[in-house]
């Protein structure tokens, strides 16, 4: 996805593999590629040191971290910058910031962001946290501090279960995060998920992109998003935009990132979290801009000033993606691994888009993500945009693995998503 739009600018693009990606569609696109260390992510896609050895070897200027690995981490972020390697992302300051999930409520507190009410404290103590947890009432939700992607969360439905889960939460975020500090917040129950894509520059500019709908998950991990939000006033689109850009200007924010909120029955919406870097989903927030995300984080990376102001982000239609993974719905959405026999996409349009990493004869390795495609559609109305989606599931066909194929052709035919009745849950 970066290769094609650096490419596209005339900018050469080195890429760098792991063993289990000898043969993957980046490194045949890239004008140069690296070889990186053993398959497991620890001894390759995470070593900060590789990396910046290849960055000198190879003499690049700037490092796009795409966005999982080290996309958040500021220690590199903060390594790039001593080796005079531009980071392609927000400062040090803003990534340490809104890592950890305290710090950054905190600091939407101060810029007047709606928070959910709860305890975000640094006193971690067993019985300062049963004391919170009375306060913020129930049913609440207990979250690790540097948690992520589903994992070291908890609900909490009664007082009484609060001790076993805290434990139990612990032990999770501390294996999964190497720390295990807690905050508390109220669950609420009927959500949605909705989240605005900002963008800043260096000149002390920054604007939002519309929002997304990214309700439909499955273990907190998104499945389907969506451009604009379907059936959401007019006034709180305002109000969201303009609270996702005070939160960025509040850690003075560089480039691209997305503020995440809560949006509930009564209409009121609540600050969840900040990404310090391009979104997955970012493709559906193209094709209702007609912008180009990455190309804009290039220019920002390069000291120019954004391309819009905000009056001037003109939105069209209704985008919609899906994530077709290889997996297992019939048992419990377990990863798969293996090899694509077969692989038949429907044709690219403008109506039609593909993020692929993977071509037929590639293997699925068990090491990362099992992420094969995302599958993006657009169209005048979100109507047409479902339609448009069921007709190129139905054109995708993939086999030697298991995919969500299937359970994404039986998704889009429920009838609370068909009328846009969405929530979390």
């Amino acid at each position: 996805r970066i290769i094609a739009t650096a490419q596209r600018l005339g900018i050469k693009c080195v890429a760098i593999y792991s063993a289990a990606d000898t043969n993957a569609r980046h490194v045949k696109m890239a004008d140069e590629a690296f070889y990186l260390g053993p398959a497991p992510a620890t001894e390759s896609y995470l070593n900060r040191q590789r990396i910046l050895v290849i960055a000198k070897q190879a003499n690049v200027q700037a490092i796009h971290p795409g966005y999982g690995f080290l996309s958040e981490n500021a220690a590199f972020a903060q390594a790039c910058a001593q080796q005079g390697v531009i980071f392609i992302g927000p400062s040090v300051k803003a990534i340490t910031a809104m890592g950890s999930k305290s710090a950054a409520k905190a600091i939407m507190a101060t810029a007047d962001v709606p928070l959910v009410p709860g305890y975000h404290g640094k006193a971690q103590d067993e019985q300062t946290l049963i004391h919170h947890s009375q306060q913020v009432g129930y049913p609440q939700l207990l979250k690790a501090v540097y948690g992520g992607g589903g994992k070291g969360m908890r609900v909490v439905y009664h007082a009484e279960e609060f001790r076993p889960a805290l434990a139990a939460t612990k032990r999770e975020a501390m294996a999964s995060f190497g720390n295990d500090d807690m905050l508390i917040e109220r669950y609420l129950t009927k959500t949605r998920h909705v989240e605005i894509q900002i963008f800043s520059d260096n000149h002390g500019n920054c604007i939002y992109l519309s929002q997304r709908d990214c309700s439909i998950q499955r273990r907190h991990q998104k499945i389907l998003e969506e451009a604009p939000a379907p059936a959401l006033a007019q006034a709180t689109q305002i109000a969201m935009g303009e609270a996702a850009v005070a939160a960025a200007k509040a850690i003075n924010y560089q480039g691209a990132g997305t503020v995440e909120f809560l949006y509930d029955e009564q209409g009121q919406f609540y600050f969840m979290e900040m990404n310090t870097r391009l979104q997955v989903e970012h493709p559906v927030t193209e094709m209702i801009t007609g912008l180009d995300l990455v190309e804009w984080q290039l220019h920002i990376a390069n000291g120019a000033p954004l391309p819009l102001t905000q009056t001037q982000v003109q939105i069209s239609g209704h985008a919609i993606e899906v994530r077709i993974y290889a997996e297992d719905p019939d048992n419990d959405f377990m990863p798969a691994s293996g090899h694509i026999a077969y692989l038949s996409q429907p044709p690219a349009s403008r109506h039609v888009r593909i993020d692929t990493g993977v071509t037929q004869g590639d293997e699925i390795s068990p090491y990362y993500d099992p992420m094969i495609a995302k599958l993006i559609v657009w169209d005048h109305t979100r109507n047409l945009a479902i339609s448009r989606l069921q007709t190129a599931l139905a054109n995708y066909k993939i086999a030697g693995i298991k995919t969500n194929i299937g359970f994404l052709t039986q998704l889009l035919h429920v009838p609370a998503l068909q009328s846009a009745n969405l929530n979390t849950d």
